[in-house]
């Protein structure tokens, strides 16, 4: 009871959860557009951060490395949607993506596309760890990488099992990142945190 004596009841709050088709609809319409800078994630839109010139700047070198690394074996991919599930579309910074003639132009690479993700992260780190590695895992992402620039390493994220990534590797200036998932791909790690 509240102080006037009347009982109160509980108001139970509905959401709705919006899939990738209401999504791509919204976008199409015109009440998200790119200004908007937003991802979905589990149904909910989720709305990222801006990107800094420090930011964009890696993103940028890495694609150099890995497009120099990779040539036509793969698609390298940067801040493009990837689809994980009816309900999750998020924009990694980079995705390596099975290599395909179309370049992925009738729809969005899913899950059995990728073959690497990789988040860039300064002010991000605690969403990009908490947030969308463990979507990444759930989706049988098989590598997935945060190149955490606060504290110049990078996080290797590998082997998802039932969920979760079971092998974790953090490698600093000085040491080599090797994928276990795409042939031949070393890139040093100092080269790239700074």
């Amino acid at each position: 009871m509240n102080e006037s004596g009347v009982g109160m009841t509980a108001i139970e709050i509905m959401r709705r959860a919006f899939n990738v088709h209401d999504y791509a609809r919204m976008r199409e319409s015109g009440i998200l557009t790119e200004a908007d800078h937003v991802e979905l994630l589990d149904g909910d839109i989720r709305v990222m951060s801006p990107i800094g010139p420090l930011h964009a700047a890696i993103v940028s070198k890495i694609v150099k490395y890995l497009t120099a690394q990779l040539g036509d074996t793969a698609i390298v991919s940067p801040q493009n949607p990837v689809r994980l599930s009816d309900y999750s579309e998020p924009q990694p910074d980079l995705a390596v993506l099975q290599y395909r003639d179309d370049f992925y132009a009738q729809a969005h690479p899913t899950a059995d596309d990728i073959l690497i993700l990789i988040e860039v992260a300064d002010s991000t780190i605690a969403y990009d760890r908490g947030e969308k590695i463990p979507r990444y895992a759930a989706a049988g992402i098989p590598e997935a990488w945060i190149v955490d620039l606060t504290q110049q390493m990078i996080e290797q994220y590998t082997a998802p099992t039932r969920g979760q990534y079971t092998r974790v590797l953090r490698l600093f200036p000085g040491d080599t990142i090797t994928s276990p998932i795409v042939s031949g791909l070393t890139l040093p790690v100092g080269a790239l945190v700074g």
